[in-house]
């Protein structure tokens, strides 16, 4: 079966108004305290204030309008600010409350303090205000001071000497730009002229006169090379492939081919040849008709010797010395080999003159490339010197320009404020009315008095009400003893640093006090159903929560309905039950324990039904006892005798005496007193208590402050006044409820 988990309390708890309610009647009184002083003060303020009036003035800002008729000096004296969200009014109110603006206002009125010195621009600034009004270009100026024509005649002064530093100040302005353009000028001129002349030596060094049209004319130039330079290779390789197959015919080189078109067209080599081929024929007719050595054949052969050298020399002039050697046979040709011979030579001759002029264009081309190649640059470089030509001429341009306008300028009387409206004698005092005042400061007491109330119970982390204890401890409440406010606390006694309580029950058994006890008493006779209750230790978180006047009264209320109690006091520490009863503790249980002293003598007997064991001479290890079998024994003992046995142990912070005896008895009664416990001390015992395995049968909260818990709690609540008990009994339950051991 599922179950449903539930939400912490603090998300859904509502307001408690009545928890609020409570924590202002536990700290009414110096929260009232807190409310009377500012009440107080606010009224001895009110009462001694001296009246003050205040004066108003006020600047309009807006352009100058000559500037803006005339066109020059328009920046001067503007309204700005250096950012976007800044407004230019803030500025100017700066500017008022500066220390200059002050202090010419001091010296102007002679304004001093009670010992007749000239007063501070801090004092000043004191009562001096200065507002941008939202939504126009007005400034407010305010002063306030107790003598009202003082207070008009300081805002009227400021005014009329911040208009006459404005005027100052812009004219300031236009004196200070027009020093500093003279300044400039000869550099920018300068800086014209040397922009001028590096352009100038750049274009000179690159032989440059229009950059951007010599870059459009080599593309046309470099387009038409290309062009003409294809068509040069293409006649060339026409020109080399008919001269190959003339080569082939003539069977000649270039070389021997143009040697013999030169010689043939020689009429001296022409002639010697014919008159050597004549001779040669004449020397072969008279060889036929003569012999060998003959005078004619020897003459005839000396005669073509003579014409074979003259030939030869001949060629000789014609040829140089060149490396051609032309046979004679090829000296006198054909017609056909002729014309084939000069037309090889025509061949070569163009194929030289394609060749050069290839070599021409492609020179020309390579040049138009490297030039090509390094145009990006030079425009480059062109346009970098340009521009700083153009900014320096502009520059220049520009700071002329606004030499002239700051000369008009400074030569102008320019504001950009006037007063529009002058500071007049206020007649009727400033400030709030002294009922508002005193209201105001009744406000601000309560609000402290709250916050003293509030803040005093937050740093106070003791448990404050019964719903809180049972919150924090989870146990079931099985009694509730109401606190008494009044009466005289019963002096001290013997060594106790602490009141001593009284048996309230005893003493006056039909109080309220009484009537709690009863109700305890019942309510732990019917908690264990299947066992009686016989022994039980009463014990507390901490000291001081009435743990001992809990076990004395509890004790007499069990009495009275007729058993038999035995009272025991464990608390071998600081016992308290001597003190409470006015025994005598020479002899008590630590002495029982030891065997110095049988059963019948250590008890005594305080009321009917009612013996008290005391603590006895306090041991040095009083755990040493409680934990040892003679103790078990004695509580055997002590339970065939009585009908219930009662354990006042020591607290549980620090001592482990109430774990020792819970153990051995039937369960442990928790005494908690709201206001004396704190949170984590209690938090500290349930832990302890549940560590331990001890059978908690519930808790007494003890001391509950009636007037803190909701109507209804407790059915006596109202009858406890000082007419029920008497003024020593009434004394003595205060008392009761206040102490512990």
């Amino acid at each position: 079966m599922g179950t449903t988990r539930e939400l912490p309390r603090d998300i859904y708890e509502e307001i408690d108004f009545h928890k609020y309610w409570q924590v202002l009647k536990r700290r009414w009184l110096p929260a009232a305290g807190v409310f009377a002083v500012t009440l107080a003060m606010t009224a001895a303020a009110v009462m001694t204030r001296q009246a003050r009036y205040e004066a108003e003035g006020k600047l309009l800002f807006r352009s100058d309008r000559t500037s803006t008729f005339t066109g020059l000096g328009e920046g001067t004296g503007r309204l700005e600010a250096l950012s976007m969200q800044n407004n230019p009014l803030d500025t100017q109110a700066e500017v008022v409350r500066s220390v200059p603006v002050l202090e010419e206002t001091i010296k102007a009125l002679q304004l001093t303090d009670a010992e007749g010195n000239p007063i501070s621009p801090k004092d000043l600034a004191e009562g001096l205000k200065v507002r941008g009004i939202a939504g126009t270009d007005v400034l407010h100026i305010t002063y306030t001071s107790d003598d009202p024509e003082l207070a008009a005649k300081v805002v009227n002064q400021i005014s009329e000497i911040f208009i006459r530093k404005n005027i100052q100040s812009n004219r300031a302005e236009a004196v200070s730009a027009r020093a500093f353009i003279e300044q400039q000028l000869p550099k920018t001129e300068e800086a014209v002229r040397v922009a001028d002349l590096e352009l100038r030596r750049f274009r000179e060094q690159n032989r440059i006169v229009a950059l951007e049209q010599e870059a459009e004319e080599s593309v046309k130039l470099m387009a038409t090379l290309e062009n003409q330079l294809a068509q040069a290779q293409a006649q060339l390789a026409d020109v080399m492939a008919r001269s190959a197959k003339l080569r082939s015919r003539v069977g000649l080189d270039a070389e021997q081919a143009l040697a013999i078109t030169t010689l043939s067209q020689s009429e001296g080599v022409q002639e010697a040849l014919k008159q050597l081929q004549q001779a040669q024929q004449q020397l072969a007719i008279e060889q036929t008709r003569y012999r060998e050595g003959h005078p004619t054949i020897a003459n005839l052969q000396r005669r073509v010797a003579a014409l074979n050298t003259l030939l030869n020399q001949r060629v000789g002039q014609m040829l140089g010395q060149g490396p051609a050697r032309v046979a004679l046979s090829n000296l006198q040709l054909g017609d056909v080999e002729r014309e084939l011979v000069a037309q090889f030579v025509q061949s070569e001759v163009e194929r030289d003159g394609l060749n050069r002029r290839i070599r021409s264009l492609d020179a020309t081309r390579s040049e138009l490339r490297q030039r090509a190649n390094v145009m990006p640059g030079l425009q480059q470089v062109q346009r970098e010197l340009e521009r700083r030509l153009k900014a320096a001429e502009t520059t220049y341009e520009a700071l002329l320009t606004r030499l002239q306008e700051v000369q008009v300028a400074e030569n102008q009387n320019i504001g950009n404020a006037r007063i529009i409206s002058p500071a007049l004698v206020p007649d009727t005092p400033t400030g709030p009315r002294k009922a508002l005042l005193l209201a105001g400061g009744g406000m601000a007491g309560l609000l402290l008095a709250l916050a003293t109330a509030f803040g005093l119970d937050l740093v106070d982390r003791s448990v404050k009400t019964l719903k809180e204890a049972k919150e924090l401890f989870g146990y079931t409440p099985l009694g509730v003893i109401p606190l008494i406010r009044t009466g005289k606390i019963r002096p001290y006694a013997g060594n106790l640093e602490q009141p001593i309580p009284w048996v309230v029950v005893r003493d006056l058994p039909r109080s309220a006090l009484g009537e709690a006890y009863q109700m305890l008493q019942a309510n732990l006779k019917f908690l264990l159903s299947d066992k009686p209750l016989k022994t039980m230790v009463v014990t507390s978180s901490v000291p001081k929560e009435g743990k001992s006047s809990v076990s004395a009264n509890l004790s007499v209320a069990i009495a009275q309905v007729g058993r038999s109690v035995l009272l025991i006091d464990a608390d071998m520490r600081h016992p308290a039950q001597h003190h409470i009863w006015d025994l005598t503790n020479a002899v008590g249980l630590s002495n029982l324990i030891v065997d110095q002293v049988d059963l019948d003598a250590a008890v005594q007997a305080v009321m009917p039904n009612l013996h008290v064991l005391t603590a006895g001479v306090v041991p040095p290890n009083p755990i040493a006892l409680l934990d040892s079998k003679r103790m078990a024994s004695l509580l055997d003992t002590f339970s065939e005798q009585y009908d219930y046995v009662i354990f006042d142990c020591p607290p549980l912070a620090g001592t482990a005496d109430a774990a020792v005896l819970g153990k051995l008895a039937d369960g442990v009664l928790l005494v908690v007193r709201p206001g004396v416990v704190d949170a984590a001390s209690a938090t500290a015992a349930k832990e302890f208590l549940a560590q331990s395995g001890q059978n908690v049968l519930g808790m007494v909260l003890n001391g509950v402050n009636v007037g803190s818990e909701p109507e209804g709690y407790f059915y006596y609540a109202g009858e406890l006044s000082d007419q029920d008990f008497g003024a020593r009994s009434l004394s003595a339950i205060a008392t009761a409820d206040r102490t512990d051991s």
